[in-house]
């Protein structure tokens, strides 16, 4: 498949869980370079396992994660790290580091403990 259209099928295909919750909607990402799509579970301790969706289009960087609280999972962009990746939805920042994740929430204090801290499967 042609990579310039590889990734709006594929993130069509990503975004499909959150499709039962909007009324419409469509987005589209072209690349001339390679799509990837990954699935992760992470193990987040007492709060159970977390499957959290990566699109790697360059020039964009997305995780679908699904947070506690939200009616459907949230698309995240990838944002300037000084280390690992990180990802910003919102309030909320998902950030991976090696084969752990946390994910924080921006209007709580900056000394205040993630929301989750996840370890990958």
């Amino acid at each position: 498949m042609n990579a310039r259209f590889a990734g709006p099928a594929l993130l069509a295909f990503c975004l499909a869980p959150c499709a039962a919750f909007a009324d419409s909607g469509q987005v589209e990402l072209t690349t001339a370079g390679e799509f990837q799509q990954t699935k992760v579970t992470y193990d987040c301790g007492d709060n159970g396992s977390l499957d959290v969706s990566y699109v790697n289009a360059d020039p964009n960087f997305l995780a679908v994660v699904p947070v506690s609280g939200e009616t459907q999972p949230l698309v995240f962009a990838s944002v300037l790290s000084g280390s690992g990746v990180r990802y910003a939805a919102g309030k909320y920042v998902w950030w991976s580091t090696g084969n752990t994740a946390n994910l924080y929430d921006t209007t709580q204090d900056d000394n205040a403990p993630a929301l989750l801290s996840c370890t990958q499967k």
